[in-house]
């Protein structure tokens, strides 16, 4: 009989923990400001000019632009590197149409061609994912679309160009896609090399991951006192209520 009682707890114990790990959020640090987004309760688009002739280009002209569709911002982060004109470096897609080709490249200067690099994507039954560029399917299902580089993690492994200990220090940005489907989204407070960045992700159990950008980055995240307001960005990646 304890036997038995001794198993029935471990396993409600285990069922417990397993819960709880699928539904906590994961936590900002002293080095990393994170935050995670349910697609199925949060409204997250892209944005690159919007109705505008020319791009928004930061998050103060993004809360403006938004107000005066009686839109309030409470999340943006820079999504992707960009030209001089500040259209994207790689296939953008929003609102389901595609405003910027994807770079099939695989040798030129930058991180943005660290092969592999991917792309992050957001499905119109509000799925996120990123995948390798060369695994890319463009589909009608596809709400928003950035390319960017490099991958982070790629099913679970280390990009191989990353190594422990570079002294490749920068500001980083990224996002990643949990376990549980929900989309993660991480800036360094601090310079970081590549391979602490994506050693994060992979602490929480992101299978894929890709690098947004780097000395640029910035976020607005006013729920956790973090308002970058100012930059020059090409897409940005943004939550409303």
């Amino acid at each position: 009989m304890k036997m038995m009682i001794f198993k029935s707890t471990v396993v409600i114990s285990l069922m417990f923990l397993l819960a709880f790990g699928l539904n906590a959020q994961v936590q900002s640090t002293d080095r990393f400001l994170v935050y995670e987004v349910n697609l199925q309760s949060q409204t997250l688009k892209m944005i690159w000019k919007g109705e505008q002739s020319s791009a928004i280009g930061n998050f103060q002209n993004l809360k403006t632009y938004l107000a005066e569709r009686d839109e309030k911002l409470l999340f943006a982060m820079n999504g992707g590197m960009f030209r001089k004109d500040q259209s994207a470096q790689g296939l953008y897609i929003e609102n389901g149409k595609q405003l910027h080709r994807i770079n099939m490249v695989q040798e030129a200067y930058g991180n943005f061609y660290m092969q592999p690099n991917g792309i992050f994507y957001i499905t119109k039954d509000l799925r996120g994912v990123v995948v390798q560029t060369k695994d890319f399917k463009k589909t009608e299902n596809i709400a928003y679309a950035t390319q960017s580089g490099p991958m982070l993690l790629i099913d679970g492994t280390f990009h191989p160009a990353f190594n422990d200990g570079s002294a490749n220090l920068n500001i980083r940005n990224g996002v990643g896609v949990l376990p549980n489907g929900n989309v993660l989204f991480v800036m360094s407070k601090e310079p970081v090399n590549f391979f602490d960045f994506a050693t994060f992700f992979h602490e929480q159990g992101c299978k894929n991951a890709l690098y947004l950008d780097g000395s640029v980055s910035k976020t607005y995240l006013p729920s956790q006192n973090w308002e970058q307001v100012q930059g020059i960005f090409g897409v940005m990646i943004y939550e409303t209520e």
